[in-house]
């Protein structure tokens, strides 16, 4: 559960979905938006052969590519209108093997702030109603003003 946090723009749901939907990214893992909150964005993920590596398990690469998706949106969630995200740093720790039928990524925000915000993300295997914890991170986003070639 996020925090009890006030998004600077009360568009925030319309805005984080018209972004991610901008994504080609998340388009070609076949990831979508399941929850929007401010300081709060869930992300899931389909188990989908064609994204795992030698053992069959979802390669870490995309388990991480998704959890900073859902960390940077939820940060976005409480940005205000003029600014865009980007991600400057992330520390991921991979728990378990990704295996299962579907995979939800959390991102939930710790701290905002006007420049840099840190948001604290999990992944999630989801199979048979069974749910296990696969990798969790700690991301920092920076706010991006004005920058040419950087919509908000």
């Amino acid at each position: 559960m996020s925090g009890n946090f006030t998004p600077k723009n009360p568009k925030f749901k319309q805005r984080v979905q018209q972004s991610f939907d901008r994504q080609q990214a998340m388009a070609t893992l076949g990831a979508s938006i399941i929850d929007i909150e401010a300081g709060q964005v869930s992300i899931r993920l389909p188990f989908n052969e064609t994204l795992t590596q030698q053992h069959g398990f979802i390669h870490a690469g995309i388990i991480s590519t998704v959890l900073d998706s859902a960390c940077g949106y939820a940060a976005f969630s409480l940005m205000p209108v003029n600014a865009a995200v980007l991600t400057i740093e992330y520390k991921i720790n991979l728990l378990s093997p990704a295996k299962g039928d579907w995979f939800e990524a959390v991102g939930i925000v710790k701290k905002p702030g006007r420049n840099v915000t840190v948001a604290d993300g999990e992944v999630y295997a989801n199979s048979g109603g069974d749910r296990k914890l696969v990798a969790s991170m700690v991301g920092t986003l920076m706010s991006i003003y004005d920058r040419e070639g950087v919509e908000n």
